[in-house]
């Protein structure tokens, strides 16, 4: 029992009950200043995410204000904000296509407890491990998928049921093109001001800028322009969605199941899905947090920061909320403003939650064409290209695995593009890890400047007729395995029926090379040749007794060092002449 609270209180240390025992009046001050200032920033954010997902404006809002507050209070980082991020747009919209808005509210239940479970597994430093080119391959691939879907509200095409599918999108856009100019002009501006802004003051944000000066820009038209410039024609928020004062009250999923399907069906269809936002959430908001990090000089608990995420993806959906993670350019604005503890996020929330109570119609005022602006510059921001453009200068396998990942994202979908991403790096790792292994053969005589494991003052060791060394230097799992199975079939049992491998250099060996090692063995003894390990590591020596190796040879030949295995070797030599 004790053994599992104590590993219980390892991987779930909220921050916020953990490191405040100097919390004064002074940091206070700094953290209402930098949550009053990432609530804001986060307003249109969190629409702007909530409209593009195929929900509407109160669903990324109630996200942001729930999720942000659950992050912040449970999570394992001091300064993350959380909410809905343009990663999940692409995949949240498929699932709505597909399953409907019961079937995403399954899916993100899902992947909460996928993420919880992470998080107790003590899977937070493992998912850090996901190769850099997977995520800036998904990560340029989401960026262009939002990109365009954004437009259909940018150029006011106002068409309804846009295909999900990329191709088929872009095909009904060329179909259907017919330019509303306000759109396009509110669009034009509203990009320029985001673009602009970071150059003259970098403490007021270019989208919130951009969302103050459209929406009152287009207010002023819509009351004083005249009927015949057809400024009504300009679609804002009021005009698409409704926007209530408060959070929704909790409900339940209602389930719209096929003929002939259960609910246990539903759940194995949505699986993939679950998995791809649980995947997403906890590849991005681990990599905030390691972000936040570096500029605060801390360190976050990645399994309690899974764990937060996960009770927040848990809890949102039943609110109508949509799958939320840490955001780094909120975390990122929280930081530069101060924020130093969780309270930050906290106020960060109460804002989100007094702009729904009381600020509704102001939002609703909001153009949609502004906020398309927004989400181009967020999708320009997320791509990567600087990233992409230095590797496509120095082409490797690694410019490989980021193209395959970024095509498969935006011609295929997400959940293809991550599986198919690590499963490339997985193997190209492999692969890397396969060619450092060095397998040699050595005859005759063995320098002693070369090998670590020799007795210094001494001259070159000389290898006796009749036994051939063999150094395996590096990782001995199945690939090399196989090649040095390889190698020592061809070898003849005549001329070498003594044989050393040296281990020295093996940090590990796995099941095949156990497998291999033991048929080698078994071989071996049949041909009459003697196979001697030289060097072999304690830990090394612990796998290979559980894997039952020493039992399939005299302990003698199992040697220290190659001294041992030489006169070892010597000995047995005589044995046989005699």
């Amino acid at each position: 029992m004790n053994s599992i609270r104590n590993n219980l209180k390892e991987v779930f240390a909220p921050k916020l009950f953990n490191g405040m025992h100097k919390y004064n009046r002074v940091q206070f001050g700094q953290d209402a200043l930098a949550g009053i200032i990432v609530g804001i920033v986060a307003i249109p954010l969190a629409i702007a995410f909530g409209i593009s997902s195929g929900v509407g404006p109160t669903e990324g809002l109630v996200t942001a204000i729930i999720a942000g507050l659950i992050i912040s209070v449970l999570g394992g980082s001091k300064v993350q904000i959380g909410g809905p991020t343009g990663a999940f747009i692409v995949i949240i919209y498929g699932i709505i296509q597909q399953y409907g808005l019961s079937g995403l509210m399954i899916a993100t239940i899902m992947a909460g407890i996928l993420l919880i479970v992470m998080g107790l597994t003590h899977m937070g430093s493992v998912i850090k491990f996901v190769p850099y080119p997977v995520i800036v391959g998904f990560t340029a691939g989401i960026a262009v998928t939002i990109f365009s879907t954004q437009m259909n509200d940018f150029f006011g095409l106002g068409l309804q049921n846009v295909p999900a599918n990329f191709i088929d999108k872009w095909a009904f856009y060329v179909q259907h093109f017919s330019v509303n100019r306000w759109a396009v002009i509110v669009g034009c501006f509203s990009l320029a001001i985001c673009i602009v802004m970071p150059f003259i003051t970098k403490r007021i944000p270019g989208s919130l800028a951009a969302i103050i000066l459209a929406t009152f820009g287009v207010w002023l038209l819509k009351e004083y322009a005249p009927d015949s410039w057809g400024i009504a024609s300009l679609q804002t928020i009021s005009d698409l969605y409704e926007l209530p004062h408060g959070i929704p009250a909790p409900s339940l999923p209602k389930l719209e199941l096929a003929e002939g399907e259960s609910f246990f069906t539903l759940v194995q269809k949505l699986f993939p899905s679950a998995f791809t936002i649980a995947m997403l959430g906890a590849i991005e908001s681990l990599l905030s947090a390691m972000v936040a990090d570096g500029v605060i000089g801390d360190k976050h608990n990645s399994n309690t920061e899974l764990i937060a995420q996960g009770v927040a993806n848990v809890v949102v959906p039943f609110f109508g909320g949509i799958p939320a993670t840490g955001a780094i350019a909120r975390t990122m604005t929280n930081i530069n403003n101060g924020g130093r503890t969780p309270v930050a996020g906290i106020i960060h929330a109460i804002v989100l939650l007094l702009v729904l109570l009381f600020l509704g119609k102001l939002v609703g005022m909001i153009p949609m064409a502004c906020l398309a602006a927004v989400l181009i510059m967020v999708s320009y921001s997320m791509s990567g290209w600087k990233t992409i453009y230095g590797l496509i200068k120095h082409p490797n396998r690694d410019l490989w695995v980021l193209l395959i990942t970024f095509f498969l994202t935006v011609i295929f979908d997400l959940t293809v593009a991550i599986e198919v991403g690590i499963l490339l790096a997985l193997v190209l790792f492999l692969m890397r890890t396969n060619e450092q292994t060095q397998i040699r053969t050595i005859h005759h005589e063995i320098d002693p400047n070369e090998d670590t494991d020799i007795q210094l003052n001494l001259d070159h060791l000389t290898i006796p007729d009749g036994v051939e060394v063999y150094e395996i230097d590096g990782p001995y799992f199945f690939g090399i395995a196989n090649r040095f199975d390889d190698i020592m079939t061809h070898v003849s049992g005549k001329e070498y029926p003594i044989r050393i491998i040296r281990m020295r250099k093996v940090p590990f060996v796995d099941s095949t090379a156990m497998h291999n090692l033991s048929m080698l063995i078994e071989r071996s003894h049949k041909e009459g040749i003697t196979i001697i390990l030289s060097g072999v590591k304690s830990h090394v020596r612990h796998q290979l007794h559980n894997g039952g190796i020493e039992q399939l040879m005299d302990p003698e030949n199992i040697c220290e060092n190659i001294h041992v295995a030489l006169r070892r070797a010597e000995k047995l030599l005589e044995e046989i002449k005699q």
